[in-house]
């Protein structure tokens, strides 16, 4: 491959990711709806209601033609579906995958209205993608492909209509030419039209920490709920990049005991606790914890079952399965990466009586600060990363609280009570506005 082809916009900034889940490639809708239909069952949603609630308010394929750096004529496919705007204007990532595809696309998008939800920001759940391989696409192509797809693409996105965001290996300059195909159009600057920019551009401070701030918040909910005190409560954590390593370091910083960590290289545990700041640094220098001499090399697989009060899956998904669940000996997890629990193991996490806080909830921190970048985009007023952690603070403990109470009311696991609160949310809002027709 030439040197002009390694672009970097693959090696995506995950702290501009707004957290999605993997879904079955075979059948991404299906792995949606199975937990939408059991929260409707608690529901008893009519169905005209769960008809309107499953069907997306808009799909749209567009073509992107391109010239190639070396002159060859390619067109690539791409996708932008409006699940839902019932609470606001819809939300979501654009990702860039060569096997993306519309049931993709749509799964991902109801996804995201349930997790606004969840989180109670005033938007609806969107998705994009386009169908191409960033790492053969040198950096003026991969701009190319941007531009013309926002162009393409101007009468469904805008600050009050639809907000994309980064997503699967696209990044702040991604979102930089968005909003700059957006804005020429416009004949003015709309820095709102997205979420995920650079600072200069209206970015928000707080951004690159929001998600793994938000896992910390919701593990001190649940440690509360349970009567763990943060000092000497055991942590594992899964997985270290930003996710990761930022809810460790937020942790360890409470005065939690992190016993272990892991990257691509293995598992790393050390019972008397591990200094985060200290396997930061290291990570730092050596790019991974290979050769970290201040913990036990472990597998990932041991890792996870690893006695401990708190384990934050903050890797990849299906990592806890109905054939490791069983061994799973903490007391509360809090999934930091999206879908790291199969379908088959939640019964069996919760008949050992473990506190799952799932990702609809878990990692919604990116989205909350995603919402409050495009508020002060709109009033044209800044806040101090101090004020956007303390927005933060009040959203995801509100978030966390509501979902616990649900799930109680209801008798189920804070999962579906997630699924019942955000449905049931939408549901109202759609009962109140009345059908347009």
């Amino acid at each position: 491959m030439s040197q002009k082809k390694k672009n970097n916009i693959r090696n995506t900034p995950t702290h501009f990711l707004e957290a999605t889940p993997h879904f079955d490639k075979e059948n991404p809708l299906e792995s949606m709806m199975n937990r939408f239909d059991i929260a409707a069952k608690i529901l008893n949603l009519e169905s005209g209601i769960y008809n309107y609630l499953k069907t997306p308010t808009k799909q749209v394929t567009v073509s992107i033609p391109i010239q190639m750096d070396d002159g060859r004529l390619e067109v690539f496919e791409g996708y932008r579906v409006i699940h839902n705007d019932i609470m606001g204007p819809s939300k979501g990532g654009i990702r860039y995958a060569p096997d993306i595809s519309i049931e993709e696309v749509r799964a991902l998008a109801a996804w995201m209205t349930w997790k606004c939800a969840v989180v109670g920001i005033p938007f609806g759940g969107a998705k994009g993608g386009v169908k191409c391989d960033p790492q053969n696409l040198s950096q003026s192509e991969l701009e190319k492909i941007t531009r013309r797809y926002t162009s393409n693409l101007l009468d469904v996105f805008g600050p009050e209509r639809d907000i994309p965001a980064p997503d699967m290996n696209t990044n702040e300059q991604t979102m930089a030419w968005v909003m700059d195909t957006y804005s020429m159009h416009m004949k003015r600057t709309e820095n709102a039209v997205v979420t995920g920019k650079p600072l200069v551009l209206g970015g928000s401070l707080g951004r690159r920490e929001a998600t793994g701030r938000g896992v910390m918040l919701v593990a001190l909910s649940a440690m509360n709920k349970l009567e763990l005190v943060p000092n000497g409560t055991t942590i594992v954590v899964q997985g270290f990049g930003n996710v990761g390593s930022i809810s460790a370091q937020l942790l360890f910083e409470k005065g939690c005991k992190v016993i272990g960590i892991s990257d691509v290289t293995g598992g790393y545990y050390n019972k008397s606790g591990i200094d985060i700041d200290d396997a930061i640094q290291y990570v730092s220098k050596h790019k991974n914890l290979k050769g970290y001499k201040n913990a036990k090399p472990i597998s990932n697989a041991e890792l996870l079952e690893l006695e401990c009060d708190v384990l934050v899956p903050a890797a990849k998904e299906d990592q806890i399965t109905s054939a490791n669940a069983k061994n799973i000996k903490a007391k509360i997890i809090v999934e930091g990466a999206n879908g790291p629990t199969a379908a088959s193991a939640d019964e069996i996490l919760d008949k050992n009586g473990i506190l799952v806080i799932p990702d609809i909830l878990a990692n919604s921190g990116g989205v909350a600060v995603s919402y409050l970048e495009w508020v002060q985009n709109r009033m044209g007023y800044y806040w101090t990363e101090n004020e956007v952690n303390s927005k933060l603070e009040t959203m995801m403990k509100l978030a966390f609280d509501n979902v616990y109470q649900i799930a109680k009311e209801h008798n189920v696991s804070m999962r579906i009570g997630a699924y019942v609160l955000s449905i049931d949310k939408v549901a109202k809002t759609l009962k109140v506005r009345g059908i347009y027709g």
